[in-house]
């Protein structure tokens, strides 16, 4: 395919459908020239969300066709409408041709990723999730609780650092006093234009309500995405080699949404503020990259959502478990086999239940004997089966319901 973008022009008359949600395979999408239109997503309804009206430099159905997933909204035309048609494969292109329309989808995406990760904290804990830097605190007890005290001791110190002013600091300077000796991993430190990282296991890259200006890409290992409400830990994802996290803070100049654990050794490449605008314009594949990344994790989360909407806890946790395995692009209507990167415990946070009933419910589905557990991970001996019984469940609640 050329490097140069060669844009398509296309035309819809008034009351077409542009996109239909639920299609599958999503390769492309539209930026509007010309005209209105309407964009319907199931799950506005179901959060009480007006649906919204699109119009000449917005862009449409970009979440899916950069995460290659199914369509997750229906767009209709209001007028007769001129779009500029996008394939996923020409989006390099268009990057190098027009960086502000990139940056754009990226500065969008970063805003519905941060709404999204509020409503769904609040419809999984009943609470909203904090942000400032005061919750920091909230997140170092609850390590502390848990015996985490690698975790801990970075989470008080982040507290002390962002609060110098808090009238419980004499405290906290006290529980990092007697905390250290049991800290044995500490996140290492490196000068902010440093790009290659290296961050042991247990520890934390930071933590939710501290500052941030910068992004990251993982190169190896794992990291786990949390938030701590409550006193509960919610797991929003595992992410893996080739995944980006930490960009809302760096695009919208914002706390920290959640919490970043390191679950197995990682390096990293971080990208901050400073030189953002400078790899955009050098590395425009970092920024399809940082797109296909953010629209997937907007994916997910939608999904997530719609488990929540499930009100039996073990047809939660198969629609979860479900999520993941069209995440990992299993075809779940087969017997394709899949190791998870994750337990029951980071299971259950993704379906909005605490830990211990996870744990309950996890031991029930691995009587099925098509689910396993091998050193403390999930594998999936047959993805048909998840599919079966997450349609049973489905089917049961719509019945229960009438």
């Amino acid at each position: 395919m050329s490097d140069i973008f060669q844009p398509i022009i296309v035309n819809y008359s008034e009351g077409s459908a542009i996109v239909v949600e639920g299609k599958p395979n999503a390769d492309r999408f539209f930026i509007i020239q010309k005209g209105k239109v309407q964009v319907k997503r199931e799950i506005d309804a179901l959060i009480d969300k007006e649906q919204s009206i699109a119009g000449p430099g917005d862009i449409v159905g970009a979440v899916s066709a950069m995460s290659n997933y199914s369509y997750i909204e229906t767009v209709v035309a209001l007028t007769d409408v001129v779009l500029v048609e996008v394939e996923r494969g020409q989006y390099p292109s268009l990057i190098k041709s027009n960086t502000a329309v990139a940056v754009k989808i990226v500065r969008q995406f970063s805003q519905r990723l941060r709404e999204l990760d509020r409503l769904l904290s609040r419809r999984t804990l009943s609470a909203a999730a904090g942000d400032e830097p005061a919750h920091i605190l909230q997140v170092a007890d609850y390590y502390a609780g848990q015996r985490k005290y690698n975790q801990a001791f970075y989470a008080y110190q982040q507290y002390a650092s962002h609060c110098p002013n808090a009238s419980d600091l004499e405290e906290i300077n006290e529980k990092i006093a007697q905390i250290a000796p049991y800290a044995k991993v500490k996140k290492p430190e490196y000068p902010p234009d440093t790009m290659v990282r290296i961050y042991p296991k247990d520890s934390l890259i930071f933590a939710e309500g501290e500052q941030g200006d910068e992004l990251y890409v993982i190169e190896e290992g794992t990291v786990n995405i949390t938030k701590i409400i409550d006193n509960q830990e919610m797991v929003l994802s595992v992410l893996a080699k080739g995944n980006i996290f930490g960009e809302m803070a760096l695009l919208e100049n914002k706390p920290r949404a959640a919490t970043a654990e390191v679950s197995e050794n990682c390096t990293v490449l971080a990208v901050n503020r400073k030189n953002f605008d400078t790899v955009s314009r050098a590395q425009p594949d970092m920024i399809s990259r940082l797109t296909s990344a953010m629209a997937e994790r907007i994916w997910v989360i939608y999904k997530q959502i719609a488990t929540t909407l499930i009100e039996d806890p073990l047809g939660r946790m198969y629609n979860a478990l479900l999520v993941q395995l069209e995440k990992a692009r299993i075809a779940v209507n087969t017997n394709q086999n899949h190791q998870c990167n994750f337990g029951f415990k980071e299971l259950s946070g993704m379906a909005g239940i605490p830990a211990v009933e996870g744990e309950m419910y996890g031991k029930k589905m691995l009587l099925t004997n098509r689910i396993q557990l091998i050193k403390g991970k999930i594998f999936v001996t047959d993805a048909s089966e998840v599919k079966r019984q997450t349609d049973y469940y489905l089917r049961l609640q719509k019945i229960t319901r009438g």
